[in-house]
């Protein structure tokens, strides 16, 4: 097995067990390793102290996969890992929730793993030259212990890029799925396309803030932003909304969420759905002086690296800035970013300083986050990414 030898005090981050080895960490290389193979993690007094995978692209240049040197990353590995993971859901999921994470990659220990549930079928994401490298034997692992109708991959995400992989999708075992898989989350039907929705089809991630939300609907009148297929205003009308207005910029989108109200057997005329841009149609709320009793913003990542960090902060304070201007009083603000760059107390104080723009005393009376099949290793503090708050106006 080749090794990574790192230079002179760089071995304290692995000793804190953080899963990720940078570039200018590593002191000596040797040619000859292939993208993704299994490397020994050497210190620079020649102790082994971990394995990992190693990418010769990417600035992550190994991600670990073991912390005891002497586990072998083999067929049993990953079973016990993807049954320690299914253990974990197990037991904070509802039996009657069919849809959920079951891998969420380095805080599964599997690392640029991921793997989503909907129903019978799985959904992968490969992100990582480590996790290609055993794609696989991680595919045949999943047949095994949870023999899914089939086995979708979605790894099309950008980050592959970095890793120097090729974007891919399709189905890997088993069935095709079909073009919208109907699944249940918290007592409420949901259809998701595993082939062109979001992330790996929807954002379950937000499993447990749409229940927040649902329980704090009742005889309001709500305004759901960057709506996708509207999942946050089937649950505020479960909760007993008196009306749900969406901003939605995808047709696409809106056939999806029309659908899943009929599914759900929902009253169609307490939904109002508006095709636009939500910066654009909330200053046209803002002119025509429309008000609210609820505003939901969960925003796109606005933040992809730490060069966007700047602009995306004036993103986030502009959208804030505007819903809290279209709040009656007592009204609640519901707001999200899912940008890793973005640390909780920045994002707290940028809903804070527009709040004094917009010329509004806010209270925050709740702090959300991932729900727990999106767990965070406490090893890997970036594994947080989804942060939100209510606030009180």
């Amino acid at each position: 097995m080749h090794k990574v030898v790192l230079k002179t005090g760089r071995e304290r981050t692995v000793l804190r067990r953080h899963p990720w080895l940078f570039s200018g960490a590593l002191q000596d290389v040797k040619k000859g390793i292939t993208s993704g193979e299994t490397v020994s993690i050497v210190s620079a007094s020649s102790e082994i102290l971990a394995k990992g995978a190693y990418s010769p692209d990417s600035q992550i240049r190994v991600r670990i996969w073991s912390f005891d040197p002497a586990e072998e990353i083999n067929a049993e590995f990953f079973r016990q890992r993807i049954s320690h993971a299914l253990n974990l859901r197990k037991t904070f999921i509802s039996v009657e929730d069919n849809a959920y994470r079951l891998i969420n990659a380095e805080s599964d220990g599997l690392p640029g793993v991921i793997v989503d549930r909907y129903a019978g079928f799985l959904v992968c994401q490969f992100l990582s030259a480590g996790a290609e490298h055993f794609k696989y034997e991680i595919v045949q692992q999943l047949q095994q212990i949870i023999s899914p109708t089939g086995i979708y991959e979605r790894s099309d995400a950008e980050i592959r890029d970095k890793e120097g992989l090729k974007l891919q999708a399709g189905v890997i075992a088993g069935d095709e799925p079909p073009e919208l898989i109907q699944v249940t989350q918290g007592g409420i039907d949901f259809l998701v396309d595993v082939r062109k929705g979001h992330k790996t089809g929807i954002y379950l991630d937000q499993r447990d803030n749409r229940q927040v939300v649902r329980h704090l609907s009742d005889k309001k009148e709500v305004l759901n932003c960057f709506a996708y297929t509207g999942n946050f205003a089937l649950a505020a009308v479960r909760g007993g909304a008196a009306k749900v207005t969406s901003i939605e910029s995808s047709a696409d989108a809106y056939s999806t969420f029309l659908q899943q109200v009929k599914l759900n057997g929902m009253d169609a005329s307490k939904f109002e759905n508006v095709q636009g841009d939500v910066f654009a149609v909330l200053r046209q709320y803002r002119e025509a002086g429309r008000k609210f009793d609820m505003v939901i913003l969960d925003p796109p990542k606005f933040v992809s690296s730490a060069e966007q960090l700047k602009r995306g902060c004036r993103g986030y304070k502009d959208i804030n800035l505007l819903a809290m201007k279209l709040l009656r009083e007592n009204g609640l603000l519901v707001t999200f970013s899912c940008s890793g760059h973005l640390s909780p107390e920045l994002f707290q104080k940028i809903v804070a300083d527009a709040a004094v723009d917009a010329g509004r005393e806010v209270r925050m009376i709740a702090s959300l986050g991932q729900p727990a099949d999106h767990p965070v290793a406490l090893n890997f503090p970036e594994g947080r990414y989804l942060k939100g708050l209510i606030g009180y106006l």
